[in-house]
């Protein structure tokens, strides 16, 4: 059977180096999973937002975003082969929360902002599919990029929204789209209910993310990806 603290070194490895391994799988119990975020964040270091995904069954997927692989908006992201791109509604949060839950007043504690999620894997055979080991390796986050917020926000709800997204000349999204699940508040809390001290929990200055708006594409090298969500605003980066 393998070994937990293997696969945190392998992982650990792996991200510092920007390669790939295959672990030998086994099914993953949820404290497992999240003993070994904890533990390889711990080594990553700083943590700058995180992710939230709602599970039909049970409780969401979640994980956090490093600071060590964020983009400044309009930046550049070195990509070894390619990088999934996300287009998605975020929500930095601007000071301590009252509690393990969304407030009434959400835009009292939090500025919506546009953001792209960048997408990758630390894992190689049938372990890069897995969703016990998918969520164990960050359910595959390698970064973000964070665009413009909405700071005269009025709390209200983000769901069928406009937006766009496109890579050079390709148009991936153009049009209505919606936030997955319809509430991107509703994702959020969903977040907060769950997290709580995980990696840190969600501190002032750090950002949520609601799900993507666009699908998973992935993209190669030489690729410009530009974004917007309409109310919100843009965000940009270019993989090199």
């Amino acid at each position: 059977m393998p070994d937990m603290e293997n696969l945190i070194t392998d992982l650990i490895a792996a991200h510092r180096a920007g390669t790939r391994f295959e672990p030998e799988i086994r099914p993953l119990e949820r404290s497992e999973i999240l003993k070994i975020q904890s533990a390889v964040c711990d080594t990553l270091g700083a943590v700058t937002g995180f992710k939230v995904g709602a599970q039909p069954d049970g409780p969401p997927v979640l994980a956090p975003m490093m600071s060590a692989y964020s983009v400044k908006n309009g930046g550049t992201r070195k990509v070894a082969d390619r990088l999934g791109i996300e287009l998605e509604v975020g929500f930095e949060l601007l000071r301590e929360l009252p509690g393990d839950a969304l407030p009434d007043n959400p835009q009292d504690y939090f500025h919506p902002c546009v953001m792209l999620e960048l997408v990758d894997t630390r894992l190689t055979g049938p372990a890069a599919t897995d969703p016990g080991y998918k969520f164990a390796d960050f359910q595959l986050n390698a970064g973000s990029v964070k665009g413009d917020s909405l700071t005269t926000w009025n709390g209200s709800d983000f769901g069928a929204l406009e937006a766009r997204l496109t890579a050079g000349n390709e148009t991936i999204l153009d049009g209505p789209c919606t936030v997955p699940g319809g509430s991107a508040l509703a994702n959020l809390d969903l977040l907060l209910r769950h997290l709580g001290s995980h990696c840190g929990g969600l501190q002032p200055g750090q950002i949520a993310i609601t799900g993507s708006l666009c699908g998973l594409p992935y993209f190669g090298p030489g690729t410009e990806i530009h974004g917007s969500i309409n109310g919100i605003g843009a965000v940009a980066v270019t993989l090199a």
